[in-house]
């Protein structure tokens, strides 16, 4: 029993399958069958060659080079810091690197500040005391400007701070109603990007090629009129954020408390096409409303002491991006998006079979017709024996 088991099993890993090719009139299936291999089809040349490219080697990692540069100039003065002219090397600060720099549109301004004792501001909440109890001497105030030196004083008529050594006056925190610089709003910002994809050894600049000098003095962005001008104004990019208030709400809030914009470049670059198709398409996102930070001046009077000039500064943090991609036609990436599509018609074929087999009203009869076990006659077996 066990050898006889075991020579059927031996013999059935023998047997050797052949597909039948079974004609049956059944219009249900053979419509199921028709659509499927349309919609193949259309994957295939719509989805996977036009739209996805299939066809193409791609880069999609650039190495990028950015160069920025602002332009403009403007007047203005805050408490005792007297007037001044802002330009490029005043509001373009601090140095952070090619790819993110800071334009200053507002500020506060304490002028002449020394080292000394004096009232900290009643802003402070640690500040606050009603004794000198409430002023341990030595401690830092939190979020302070200074050390306590353990006495409790007047700052006005109706406040009590800490006495505290530190920059005296302390700084003033009264942001100007309207903003300082509000000609920062016409300032240019100049990008220069040049992008370049390795595996193509291909390398393209966002900057006009052109043999006119004064071409990017006189120019100024659009996206439909001047796509090639790499000059930007400060207020085209603050309205190009596409927030959902007013454009005038958005700029007198960034201009006043400042913000963060991030200008994204990206290029997407068929290399199939001439050189001059690929071009960079420019975006603009409002990140943060609210950016600051501190400098200060320092100079000796003539008595030799050292005084400073503090400023509050806000404006527009401009973070620049680079992202794209690159393709051009290679064998192999097409090849395999025909072997794909290839192998959704077995599939659609599948499919059709599983339905005549198990879901039709007359699967039986289809299914005795598909599979048939084909033995030689008695007699030749036995002549051949």
């Amino acid at each position: 029993m066990a050898g006889a088991a075991l020579g059927g099993l031996c013999g059935g890993l023998l047997d050797y399958k052949t597909a039948k090719f079974v004609l049956t009139r059944n219009r249900r299936v053979g419509l199921l069958h028709r659509l499927l291999q349309l919609g193949v089809l259309g994957y295939l040349l719509g989805w996977v060659l036009l739209v996805r490219k299939g066809y193409q080697d791609t880069d999609r990692a650039p190495r990028a080079a950015i160069v920025t540069k602002l332009k403009g100039a403007a007047v203005a003065a805050a408490g005792g810091a007297g007037r001044r002219l802002w330009d490029a090397a005043d509001y373009g600060r601090p140095p952070q690197g090619a790819n993110v720099l800071f334009l200053v549109t507002n500020f506060i301004a304490t002028a002449r500040q020394a080292q000394g004792s004096c009232a900290e501001s009643p802003s402070v909440l640690d500040a606050k005391c009603t004794e000198d109890a409430d002023c341990p001497m030595g401690n830092p105030v939190v979020h302070g400007n200074g050390i306590k030196t353990g006495k409790c004083v007047m700052f006005n008529t109706t406040h009590s701070t800490c006495e505290i050594y530190g920059w005296c006056p302390v700084e003033n925190n009264t942001l100007p109603r309207k903003p300082l610089l509000a000609e920062a709003e016409n300032f240019t910002l100049f990008i220069k990007n040049t992008v370049h994809f390795t595996k193509f050894n291909f390398s393209k600049c966002n900057t006009l090629q052109t043999n006119d000098p004064t071409y990017f003095k006189s120019c100024t962005y659009d996206p439909f009129f001047n796509p090639s001008c790499p000059v930007f104004r400060v207020r085209d990019m603050v309205e190009a954020t596409g927030e959902t208030f007013g454009d005038l709400a958005l700029l007198v809030l960034v201009f006043l408390k400042g913000g963060s914009i991030g200008v994204h470049i990206k290029w997407d670059c068929d290399l199939d096409h001439p050189a001059a198709q690929c071009q960079p398409q420019y975006s603009f996102s409002l990140q943060d409303r609210r950016y600051n930070f501190r400098t200060a001046s320092y100079y000796w009077d003539s008595q030799r002491r050292l005084y400073r000039n503090l400023l509050k500064l806000y404006g527009i943090r401009f973070d620049i991006s680079v992202h794209g991609q690159a393709g051009k036609f290679s064998i192999i990436p097409t090849a395999v998006s025909f072997g794909t599509g290839i192998a959704f018609f077995g599939a659609a074929t599948v499919v059709c079979d599983l339905v005549l087999l198990y879901l039709d009203a007359k699967a039986d009869f289809y299914r005795k017709e598909k599979f048939e076990e084909a033995k030689p006659p008695k007699g030749k077996t036995e002549a051949a024996a």
